[in-house]
């Protein structure tokens, strides 16, 4: 991405999209904040969207183009943008899907959520696992995982459940210091009223999750998809036999882990606050 006066240049697919949309949008005699509602999205959304500063989500691609009457042009200038540098390719049509998203359930043991992670937490791990990242690719992967992390804050909003593994603190990856700042983060994190947070116990001798981690998504049209990923490799999972089995087990593990109003009760301690 190039840089121009201190600030990173968007892409010319996002740049070209913002400014088809803005065309149809003052065609229609509209102005950013009565586009805003039309699409279920705030002014600051349309804005950045127009300027090229964010990838139109999917739904907001659909909502324009029926609200604006654009010819088939806004769809078409959205597949002329090119897919987020910083994302492991087999990860695209996940992220492709949390995008839509209205509820995200995610179970996770081997490291803390992208969608929670601060960014030192991201460097560290980036830096742990060979092959490292050239400077190029981890600040590409910084931006990515940043702009994935919008969704907590969406509109409209994403009912996100988290599943985390208590181990996954105790590790410091990172060492003291990025620990101390990941928790404080993810505490924050569990006040934001659409974001629930359950934290599984290190010890837990009945544990529904011993085949590893999982996510499961619900769209727009409620229809729910599951995803798990191992090394390199990760696979979208939609048959509703399998959906049904990972929604089992997710529950189990619901029942399983600590409240969420417990869940806070370790980090806190674990950063000396009783």
């Amino acid at each position: 991405m190039a840089v121009h006066g201190g600030e990173p240049e968007p892409p010319e697919g996002l740049k070209a999209f913002g400014a088809v949309l803005k065309v149809f949008r003052q065609r229609a005699g509209l102005t950013q904040e009565e586009l805003a509602p039309l699409v279920g999205f705030s002014r600051e959304t349309v804005q950045s969207v127009e300027v090229g500063r964010r990838r139109p989500q999917q739904h907001f691609v659909r909502q324009a183009e029926e609200v604006l009457d654009a010819f088939g042009a806004l769809e078409a200038a959205a597949r002329h943008i090119a897919p987020r540098r910083g994302l492991a390719r087999w990860f695209h049509q996940w992220a492709a899907l949390e995008q839509e998203a209205t509820t995200l359930w995610t179970y996770e043991c081997r490291l803390i959520p992208g969608l929670l992670q601060t960014e030192a937490y991201t460097r560290a791990v980036a830096l742990a696992v060979p092959p490292p990242p050239t400077e190029e690719e981890l600040e590409q992967r910084l931006a990515a995982r940043a702009e994935r992390q919008q969704l907590l804050r969406r509109t409209p909003p994403v009912a996100f459940h988290f599943l985390i593994e208590q181990c996954l603190f105790e590790r410091h990856t990172g060492g003291e210091e990025v620990t101390a700042e990941l928790i404080d983060h993810l505490l924050a994190c569990t006040e934001l009223w659409n974001v629930e947070v359950q934290i599984m116990p290190t010890r837990q001798p009945d544990h529904a999750g011993l085949d590893g981690p999982m996510r499961l998504v619900e769209t727009p049209d409620h229809q729910w998809l599951g995803y798990v990923e191992g090394q390199k490799t990760g696979q979208l999972i939609a048959g509703a036999k399998e959906i049904s089995v990972m929604h089992l087990r997710y529950a189990k593990m619901r029942s399983q882990a600590l409240s969420p109003e417990e869940s806070v009760n370790p980090l806190r301690r674990m950063r000396g606050d009783g």
